[in-house]
Parts: C-alpha cells; sequence; structure tokens
C-alpha cells in the first residue's frame, strides 16, 4: 500500500465493521530491530488444535503473554501467560499511547515462512467481551490479510501487513466477519505478528 503519510491512520469502509491500518505505526530501522528481539526474547512454542474433531499441529509458533495470569482459550486450546517482559511492554505501551485503550494480553504468532498459516476465524472468545478490540503488530515479511463476511457472500477485504504496520478491528467486527493469513506459495520470510487484546 503506498500512501504520502504511512503514519497516519487509514480507515477502511466495510459493512458491520470497524477497521483501520497504520502503513508505518513502527519506523523501518526499528521494526528490523523489533523483530530481532521478538525471535529471541520470546517464549515461543508449538501447541496441537482441534480443528472438526481432528488434532493437529498448529501451523505456526505460538506465545502468549498477559496480566494476572488469565489464560485464553480458542480451537479446544487452553493457553496460560507468560509475565510481560519489557520489550514488549515497549511495544504495548506504543500501541496503547496510539489507542488511547489499555489492554491486558498479547497472542504473538511468529510465521517461519509460507507454509505457516492462520485458518478462517474470528476473534469473538467469551473472555474477549462483547465488542472486542484487537491491535494487530507486524514485523518481517509481508502477508496477506483476508476478511470475510459472515452472511453477504460479496464483501471481501484483503491487505499485505506490512513491517512495522498497525492493523485495529473493533465494534462488532468479529459477530460478522472472519479473518485468515494464509498459506504463501511464494517464497517469504518469517513474519511476527503480536495481537493486543483485552481478557476481562
Amino acid at each position: 500500500m503506498q500512501t504520502l503519510f504511512p503514519e497516519e491512520e487509514i480507515t477502511f469502509d466495510l459493512i458491520d465493521a470497524q477497521v483501520s491500518y497504520v502503513p508505518a505505526f513502527i519506523g523501518y530501522e526499528e521494526a528490523n530491530e523489533l523483530f530481532e528481539k521478538l525471535l529471541l526474547q520470546v517464549n515461543w512454542q508449538q501447541d496441537d488444535i482441534v480443528v472438526f474433531g481432528k488434532k493437529y499441529q498448529q501451523p505456526r509458533l505460538t506465545a502468549l503473554y498477559g496480566n494476572d495470569g488469565k489464560s485464553y482459550s480458542y480451537s479446544s486450546l487452553t493457553m496460560f501467560p507468560n509475565k510481560w517482559n519489557s520489550l514488549l511492554i515497549y511495544i504495548k505501551e506504543k500501541v496503547e499511547d496510539f489507542m488511547k485503550v489499555k489492554f491486558t494480553t498479547v497472542l504473538l504468532n511468529y510465521y517461519r515462512d509460507g507454509n505457516d498459516s492462520n485458518g478462517w476465524h474470528a476473534d469473538n472468545e467469551k473472555e474477549l467481551g462483547k465488542n472486542p478490540i484487537i491491535a494487530s503488530v507486524s514485523f518481517g515479511a509481508k502477508r496477506v490479510f483476508q476478511m470475510k463476511h459472515n452472511s453477504i457472500k460479496e464483501q471481501k477485504f484483503k491487505i499485505e501487513l506490512e513491517h512495522g504496520s498497525l492493523l485495529i478491528m473493533k465494534g462488532a467486527t468479529q459477530h460478522f466477519w472472519k479473518h485468515q493469513i494464509p498459506k504463501s506459495a511464494k517464497n517469504v520470510g518469517p513474519r511476527i505478528n503480536l495481537t493486543f487484546r483485552i481478557i476481562n
């Protein structure tokens, strides 16, 4: 995405959704440094998930960090948070200062290459409340982020999430839309994504 003001927030006109994007939320050089630190300083794990009654290894590595030991469950998997480290607190506070929202938890995903992915889903778990606010910061290789409306087939949306970018989903988005990071046949490098959220 080309924009004259990459640090400014772009709002998309989508039915039943509030989605916006800041292409250069974190500058290129700092994003490089943060990516390398995240690789080393996060307790990455690869869990099994159950999809349609079958158990699979998740096609990516994950980690959960948060307040007060509050767990987070999805796809028959319950994750228990690590304690915040200084690196994640730094990124969290940058997001909070921009959004004027206080987050309790971050779910991190590490996509090692184009074979790693995250299938169609909504962030609608009960722990997240009625209208979840999701703030997604990306580092590393660009990956396509796709959305589709649950009932209006022609309502689809996709965007390449850039290095250092911030994607925001809020309001009723999770009630009406699903999203995914599909596999890529291209030779893409590693990507780390941090999704900040509020667990009640």
